[in-house]
């Protein structure tokens, strides 16, 4: 493992435990050369799930770009971090297929959204359907609001 600040390529494990409840290893090391420490984080790798975009690239799917995603819409919300998380990097498990369209994962993520808070659901609703007018955001609070009522 090289230095992320002088990039020597000697460095020393000092501290290693599970994290995100056991699925990864965080480890603490030190660079020999310049003494400065540094976290890194160790998981499983299986077959890489890939994503389809909308302009048919394909691209690795990556459970932090997710989880970014979910917190900007979770922002300032009473939305626990912690099922952020687990939703973010369990997606992957779910999916039994080796790719997944950019858009299921809108849809699956708008779901879970849903069934969290009303207001970060809106938010991201707002960024993935891309609303371009008020109306739209009036639309969709009115279709929200003659749901039932969340238990």
């Amino acid at each position: 493992m090289n230095c992320p600040y002088c990039s020597g390529s000697d460095t020393r494990v000092v501290n290693s435990r599970p994290a995100d409840e056991g699925t990864a290893i965080r480890r603490r090391r030190e660079c020999v050369s310049c003494g400065r420490r540094f976290t890194t984080y160790e998981r499983a790798q299986f077959e890489a799930l890939m994503v389809i975009k909308r302009s048919g690239r394909r691209e690795a799917f990556n459970p932090d770009k997710l989880l970014g995603k979910l917190s900007i819409a979770c922002n300032k919300r009473p939305v626990n971090e912690k099922q952020l998380r687990e939703f973010a990097y369990g997606f992957e498990d779910e999916i039994q297929a080796p790719e997944i369209a950019s858009e299921e994962i809108g849809v699956r993520a708008l779901k879970f959204l849903k069934s969290v808070d009303d207001v970060a659901y809106i938010r991201f609703l707002s960024v993935y359907r891309d609303f371009d007018s008020v109306d739209r955001f009036i639309e969709e609070i009115t279709r929200l609001s003659e749901l039932p009522p969340k238990k």
